[in-house]
């Protein structure tokens, strides 16, 4: 056997190998390698994109809970002022039942005072007449002499 035979046919059997790998073999490798590089790709996007939802869901949980923390600020504030008025009201309320309490109390003491200024006048009147009968020592007749009780009975009013 001659070495350049052994050679050529090494190197056709060679050209043959590469032909058929170039033609059969490399187009699915290559292929799936750029489906797994697009896939690559797509997940380190979609990672990226998700990454800034994320971010973006952070700042907008921050506002809203800024927002919200505005409002439970401005309710506590609004329940305040709300209480000071119902706390003024009742005073106000409590003053005027206080006011009408006294007006009442006092209504009642002066008809009591005129009650007993009444009674005192009626006594006094009979001590009068007791006094004058003894003065006197004979009977004074009520009905007979009422117009003169009736003045002395004004007199002791002014008195």
């Amino acid at each position: 056997m001659d070495i350049n035979a052994t050679l050529l046919g090494q190197l056709v059997s060679l050209a043959f190998f590469v032909w058929f790998c170039m033609k059969f073999v490399w187009p699915p490798i290559l292929a799936g390698l750029s489906e797994r590089q697009r896939k690559i790709e797509d997940g380190l996007n979609a990672a990226a994109k998700a990454q800034n939802d994320l971010s973006s869901a952070h700042d907008q949980v921050a506002a809203e809970l800024k927002q919200a923390k505005q409002q439970g600020m401005v309710l506590i504030e609004q329940a305040g002022k709300r209480a000071e008025a119902i706390v003024e009201e009742a005073k106000v309320a409590a003053q005027a039942e206080a006011m009408r309490i006294k007006t009442a109390a006092q209504a009642e003491l002066e008809q009591e005072i005129t009650r007993a200024k009444d009674q005192l006048r009626l006594q006094v009147a009979h001590l009068a007449v007791i006094g004058a009968e003894k003065i006197l020592a004979v009977e004074v007749d009520r009905a007979r002499h009422a117009s003169m009780l009736e003045g002395l009975a004004a007199q002791l009013t002014h008195l």
